[in-house]
């Protein structure tokens, strides 16, 4: 089973990709829920979906966070994390169970499917009130200038001191588009065993760690996506990663001790012992 994982490094690709594919297209007809999943999350009745996008043109995408937007004149799609977003310039590969179907006028489309669970949401323009998308849309990107160190250093406050640094970075949406995926090169590279409490992290600790959030993001964008994760067209991304379930087992790059892997905070985390300590 593929899972699709949206964090930034995907949500930054697949919008690239979307704009230097899709853009400028019109839709011919859209089909949502065509295969009910019980963990599909939309926006709104499905069954509505080709009434609201029907004749639009396809305008620019953006990475917001860990999702997707598409511009549809006056419309919007978003495409969420568990969704898993792929362009077909042959009908005839569109697989048959997808939980949305777009269809273009010069005969290509795209298709999202869900695995797990996903959320896929069309609206008009203003008007999805999710905190998820909305927090997506105002935080500062990690890429962005308005990304400071002085901004990263306001989101950790006394309330996170006995937080882990996986709980400071990866959870509550404090930083849209970072998840369990990626803290996982992010907290290697910058020497951080991923169960280590906030409060014994020193200034030099958190420039180091900030620094390294925003140089592995680029890393990781810069080769196409995550070796872990498929872009629009399904291909397999560039960047190598160090910890994962592609590394598991094998020697670590820095010392040559085996990668662990235990269950923490509702995810699987992959580290070295001896090269990211926990005090």
């Amino acid at each position: 089973m593929v899972i699709s994982m949206l964090e930034i490094p995907e949500s930054s690709t697949i919008a690239r990709q979307m704009n230097e594919t899709v853009q400028g297209k019109v839709i011919r007809f859209a089909n949502a829920n065509k295969s009910p999943h019980k963990f599909a999350w939309y926006f709104g009745d499905p069954n509505d979906y080709n009434n609201l996008l029907e004749g639009k043109k396809i305008g620019t995408s953006f990475a917001r966070g860990g999702m997707v937007e598409i511009e549809a004149e006056d419309c919007r799609i978003v495409i969420g994390d568990g969704a898993a977003l792929r362009f077909y310039d042959d009908l005839g590969k569109v697989p048959e169970k997808n939980q949305l179907y777009i269809e273009f006028t010069d005969g290509s489309a795209l298709a999202a499917t869900i695995q797990m669970y996903g959320g896929i949401w069309a609206f008009k323009e203003g008007q999805n009130d999710n905190p998820y998308y909305l927090g997506s849309c105002e935080k500062p990107s990690p890429l962005s200038c308005e990304f400071s160190y002085e901004y990263f250093r306001s989101l950790y406050n006394e309330s996170l001191q006995k937080k882990s640094v996986k709980a400071f970075l990866a959870t509550e949406q404090r930083i849209p588009g970072i998840g369990n995926g990626v803290i996982q090169d992010m907290l290697f590279q910058a020497g951080l065993h991923p169960k280590r409490k906030m409060s014994t992290l020193t200034e030099e600790d958190m420039r180091n760690l900030y620094q390294t959030v925003k140089k592995v993001l680029n890393e990781m964008i810069e080769g196409g996506d995550r070796d872990t994760e498929k872009d629009l067209f399904g291909n397999t991304g560039r960047y190598m990663t160090y910890m994962s379930k592609k590394t598991y087992g094998e020697p670590c790059t820095k010392c040559g001790y085996l990668i662990h892997k235990e269950s923490f905070l509702g995810g699987t985390v992959y580290f070295c012992e001896h090269c990211q300590r926990e005090e």
